[in-house]
């Protein structure tokens, strides 16, 4: 039970290191978005001291210096966190809204980790990057949700 969410994360984290040939950053953090979605979706799923873990096994993958997905993951934690004590009755639409705010702002700061100034032609070339990871939430978060409803299924089976 406990197991498929943290599967998903580091499967997701893998991916992302699966070699694209394309001019410039394309494929939207994949392993931070199914993070972004199961902390979303299921509050009470994954530890806040989780986003350690995740971003140590991110950085293995990402090509980032080591410590910069470690550092991001857990602010993304801690920011949901604070988001959840304050906002507890979020829709769908708040959710997606915070995942966007937050993917951006990882992706920016992602690149400033790296050693890159963030130039006008740079912010061009990660558009896209931005554009698809936004795009990207909601199908995740569809996956999620139907690992969750399987998660939940196979649970009751056991019980």
């Amino acid at each position: 039970m406990i197991f498929v969410p943290w599967a998903t994360i580091m499967l997701a984290s893998y991916i992302q290191s699966i070699p694209i040939a394309t001019a410039g950053p394309l494929l939207p953090p994949i392993g931070f978005l199914f993070l972004l979605a199961w902390r979303l979706l299921r509050p009470g799923v994954l530890p806040i001291w989780s986003g350690i873990i995740f971003g140590m096994w991110d950085d293995l993958f990402s090509g980032q210096p080591f410590g910069s997905a470690i550092l991001l993951f857990s602010a993304a934690m801690l920011a949901i966190e604070l988001i959840e004590m304050r906002f507890p009755w979020r829709g769908f639409a708040q959710d997606w809204l915070i995942a966007a705010a937050i993917a951006v702002i990882y992706i920016l700061v992602a690149t400033l980790v790296s050693g890159s100034r963030l130039s006008m032609p740079l912010f061009a070339a990660i558009v896209p990057q931005l554009l698809l990871s936004i795009i990207a939430y909601p199908f995740i978060a569809f996956i999620v949700s139907r690992l969750d409803k399987l998660r939940g299924m196979r649970f009751r089976t056991i019980a």
